[in-house]
């Protein structure tokens, strides 16, 4: 499995042959057809107190704003405006390759993010150079794994239904709203939905990340292109948008997981023995340090609440938090996935329930990296009973605990600050223009005229 996919590196797309995409590639919305709900039924949750304590307090992160509302917590119940407004609901995710053709393309997508790379500021002008390159030397590998589990990434089409499941359960709320898809890195792009949403004349939007935890290479990543697009744009700079940062704590997600977890468990001749092990994707541990990533402080946080709510079930099962995905010479969180997973099997460990724990749809890291080479690490370092709960997908409890989550954001939602950017003029100093260029040239000669650099690089990317 391709370690750069898996890590989370995550910048506007590059694709060549771009009319050679099916229309159905670019759709990002689903239409507001309510016959397509009827046969779909969803039950409103009993909450209890425990769970009322639980609801959500959101991060705040002034360094990743964008000058859209943010919201804490409000009652749940109907919008009472909604039949006055047009409500958009945008979801974002992450983004696959549909084919083993769109690896390399996708991949540079991933590394041209200057929220993934982080390079100094003197050389972020050779952020496409390096992603080019990077894409080329890990694109046969990464093929190898997306032809594993058939040649391409489910995450669109799962998106796709859980845009469908959430329609439906606003509509069971009588919010009518339309719901768009924004990709990261892949088809349907930002842009394309954003276009969509000033078609279809919007009047509201929720804006909601795919992604549980905050981190900057993820829910960060995507709303710093957002900020950048409302910022250029008349129409959307006025629309009253609210963005869910992070929701990991709502007791929707909580029991829905501690859900899949307690029917793994059950499925053991002696549940009680085993171990839950989750996996969550990692970051580097600079973003953590450095950029102020509150991510790791919220996943452990997410691990103490489902094991609080097994606890309450009278599931009492020792558990352990550990880190997938790494890449490259940098330090990531740690304990590692697959250290992790020999230490307990030499500790003799005999059954282990994995759950991924910051994934909400089935892709790859899930399919190939946990259902694959985890697994066989794990028998191979003696664990004989091995189960993996399975992503929450369009679990039905929490579908309708997302669109009461869009319901409590539709108040808070305010316009966008029309404010300018900063200004670059430092970035068009000549005396530093020229001075990037020097170094810039100098780094590409070494690695275009020194071919045991370009093998030493490419060593160092497989670590």
């Amino acid at each position: 499995m391709d370690a750069a996919v898996k890590s989370g590196f995550i910048s506007k797309v590059w694709v060549d042959d771009a009319n050679t995409r099916s229309a159905s590639r670019r759709l990002s919305v689903f239409s507001s057809q309510k016959s397509s709900c009827m046969s779909v039924s969803f039950g409103r949750p009993h909450v209890d107190q425990q769970s009322q304590e639980m609801k959500v307090s959101y991060i705040k992160s002034a360094a990743h704003s964008v000058g859209m509302s943010t919201y804490a917590e409000t009652a749940i119940g109907s919008y009472p405006h909604a039949a006055e407004e047009k409500i958009g609901v945008l979801l974002l995710n992450l983004g696959g390759p549909e084919s083993l053709v769109d690896v390399q393309p996708f991949l540079f997508n991933l590394f041209a993010d200057p929220d993934i790379i982080r390079l100094p500021r003197l050389f972020q002008f050779l952020q496409k150079p390096l992603a080019q390159l990077i894409s080329v030397l890990r694109a046969a590998k990464s093929r190898e794994g997306y032809a594993a589990i058939g040649g391409g990434s489910p995450l669109r089409r799962i998106t796709y239904e859980q845009a469908h499941a959430l329609k439906c359960a606003l509509e069971a709320k009588e919010i009518s709203a339309i719901v768009y898809v924004a990709m990261r890195y892949w088809y349907p792009f930002t842009d394309e939905a954003l276009q969509q949403i000033k078609r279809d004349k919007i009047t509201r939007l929720v804006v909601l990340p795919l992604y549980p935890q905050f981190s900057i290479s993820t829910t960060g990543s995507s709303v710093r292109v957002l900020q950048n697009a409302f910022r250029e744009d008349a129409y959307l700079s006025q629309l009253p948008v609210s963005i869910i940062q992070s929701w990991y704590r709502r007791p929707g997600y909580i029991k829905s997981m501690a859900d899949l977890i307690q029917k793994e468990l059950e499925s053991f001749s002696k549940p009680e023995e085993a171990i839950i092990f989750f996996s969550a994707h990692g970051v580097p541990v600079s973003y953590v340090l450095e950029a102020g990533d509150p991510y790791k402080d919220q996943m452990e946080d997410c691990i103490a609440l489902i094991m609080l709510e097994l606890k309450s079930r009278g599931v009492f099962n020792d558990h352990i938090l550990a880190y997938q995905s790494r890449v490259g010479p940098v330090q990531w969180l740690k304990p590692y996935t697959d250290e992790a997973l020999v230490e307990l099997g030499q500790k003799g460990v005999k059954s282990l329930v994995a759950v991924p724990v910051s994934f909400v749809s089935e892709h790859i890291e899930t399919l190939e990296e946990i259902d694959m080479e985890y697994r066989e690490l794990a028998i191979e370092s003696g664990i004989e009973n091995w189960a993996r709960a399975p992503t929450l997908n369009c679990t039905s409890s929490f579908i309708i605990d997302l669109a009461d989550a869009v319901v409590e954001a539709l108040p808070s939602a305010t316009a966008m600050s029309t404010a300018s950017s900063k200004s670059k003029d430092a970035d068009q100093d000549p005396i530093n223009y020229f001075i990037k260029m020097l170094f810039g040239s100098i780094l590409v000669f070494a690695l275009l005229f020194f071919p045991k650099l370009i093998t030493a690089f490419k060593n160092r990317l497989l670590i």
